[in-house]
């Protein structure tokens, strides 16, 4: 089932809203706007569609009815909904269009010592700022399903492990998925001590009750999903703030997993604000752009008429949602000055030997510029050039933040050197930041700084040497990061360094960057290369 068109009338804060176009290969639709908005409330008229519809709701017209406005006394002219299906016919099914949570679900803890009949599936949700706890009635029905399936003779031939793995193996699953180190065990004795318990980390039989509020969040929409999907089967599922409680990181994982237990010919809703929800959908969208629609419900005013399409993915809405997911805090967190450098990407291949330069600029700087930045986007011309857009995107979303590229002066030339700056791009005065980390005056007070200080020139002797053989190999003679590999290997030697790093690029990010101080040379002529304003 999946939602062609809404059209709202008097109801809640909408004077008249008007959904339309929504295409019919639309997987996940994402409700997007800051607090209060009115996201939650088209969730509401749902609802009241169900009420028009035949199905009971309450009749609170206080919660329901736009202020104001003359009261309309049919429920089904405040929702009018167009689906893309065939709607069914049959009282049964009717209830079975719309699957709902709102963002009050919180069961702290539950343990059950006997079993009851449940009812049948059915919306339990009647208004969005009611509470809605699921988790114990969920228990119940795992528990009931799989002692009448004991009976049924349907799993004669199964082992007792892939018995319960039937019923609690998609949900298992699914946490595990979420939540790296959570394995959900069993579902405890249903007569005495019956919960959901939990192997986590090191810890076995870990109780349902002493999740984290995250954990449980998260174990509740799964869990009702993994439940209740059989029965709608053919819905329209609306979820309201899916990502309570939860990290960012985590919050996309949720997302994913919510969409990889969607039933086919279903549809998601969700209304959210969060970066983790809008990075996964924005992924989504990037991947399948006519399986995600974005409703933006910010800037309208809903006391006049107002009409609804999809949004237009581009910079200025991510801008929008990065203020409302973060408000003044995105301008807190995003970085006054960016400086794109040379080095390898952050990417899924050799994640040891990405953002070099960068880390080492951001340890060098961290203290006197907290509000620069370090990128490492690849090599000269991808700097110079901006070529992954790194920089004018963040310049679109934070306007204000300052753009510096920064490259190393290798073999160029004055006159290319000039022709770089008067582009605006910055140019290293010594070849290559190793010539800055392996400098003499770093090496120097790398002795000092392991008590050697004897050992001095016998380290600055070993690199001239090593030089010496660079050039011999026929390099520059002031190519460092050709020789920079034996400088390293000698200094380790002779100075007896353990836990400075195991190879040069953990020796220079984690023992060289970090001696290049404020009062250094070294530090003094990097500063002026990079922030010679």
């Amino acid at each position: 089932m999946r939602i062609r068109s809404v059209e709202l009338t008097s109801f809640k804060r909408f004077h008249n809203l008007i959904i339309r176009n929504l295409p019919s290969t639309a997987k996940l639709v994402v409700l997007t706007g800051p607090n209060g908005i009115g996201k939650s409330s088209l969730f509401d008229a749902f609802r009241i569609w169900q009420g028009g519809f035949g199905i009971g709701i309450s009749g609170d017209r206080d919660y329901f009815q736009k202020e104001g406005l003359p009261e309309i006394s049919d429920w089904g002219q405040y929702a009018k909904i167009e689906f893309h299906d065939e709607l069914p016919t049959t009282g049964e099914q009717k209830g079975k269009v719309f699957y709902f949570r709102t963002s009050y679900r919180n069961e702290a803890d539950f343990t059950v010592a006997s079993l009851s009949k449940r009812e049948a599936i059915s919306t339990t949700v009647n208004r969005f700022i009611d509470n809605d706890t699921t988790v114990k009635d969920n228990y119940h029905r795992l528990v009931s399903s799989s002692v009448k399936a004991i009976y049924s003779g349907d799993f004669d031939d199964q082992t007792v492990k892939q018995f319960r793995e039937e019923f609690i193996g998609q949900v298992r699953k699914s946490m595990k998925n979420v939540f790296d180190d959570l394995d959900l065990s069993s579902l405890g004795d249903p007569l005495e001590r019956g919960t959901f318990f939990f192997d986590k980390g090191s810890s076995n039989g870990f109780h349902y009750k002493n999740l984290s509020a995250g954990e449980k969040a998260a174990f509740d929409l799964l869990l009702d999903m993994v439940v209740k999907r059989s029965v709608y089967s053919n819905a329209v599922y609306c979820i309201d703030e899916p990502e309570m409680h939860m990290h960012t990181k985590l919050q996309a994982r949720l997302l994913r997993e919510l969409l990889a237990l969607l039933p086919k010919n279903c549809q998601l809703w969700i209304a959210s604000h969060s970066i983790g929800m809008m990075r996964e959908a924005w992924d989504q969208h990037a991947t399948n752009p006519r399986d995600v629609v974005f409703l933006d419900f910010q800037d309208r005013n809903f006391d006049e008429p107002v009409i609804l399409e999809s949004a237009k993915v581009d910079r200025g809405f991510w801008a929008k949602s990065l203020e409302v997911a973060l408000g003044d805090l995105a301008k807190l967190i995003a970085p006054k000055r960016i400086v794109l450098c040379e080095g390898r990407p952050v990417s899924g291949v050799d994640k040891a030997r990405a953002e070099l330069d960068a880390t080492c600029y951001r340890t060098i700087f961290g203290d006197e510029f907290p509000d620069t930045d370090f990128v490492s986007v690849g090599n000269a011309t991808a700097v110079a050039t901006d070529q992954l857009v790194v920089g004018e995107t963040i310049q679109t979303l934070v306007p204000g933040t300052i753009l510096t590229r920064l490259i190393d002066r290798d073999d160029r030339s004055v006159q290319e050197i000039m022709d770089l700056q008067s582009a605006g791009v910055r140019v290293l005065s010594k070849r290559h930041l190793e010539a800055y980390l392996m400098d003499d005056e770093i090496l120097t007070r790398l002795c000092e700084q392991v008590g050697l200080p004897q050992r001095v020139p016998e380290v600055l002797a070993a690199k001239s040497q090593a030089m010496a053989d660079s050039v011999a190999r026929g390099n520059a003679p002031d190519d460092v990061k050709s020789a920079s590999g034996s400088i390293y290997v000698q200094a380790k030697k002779i100075l007896g360094l353990t836990a400075g790093g195991n190879t040069v690029n953990a020796f220079l990010r984690d023992t060289s960057a970090p001696l290049v101080t404020q009062g250094t040379k070294i530090y003094i002529e990097l500063k002026k290369d990079i922030f010679k304003d």
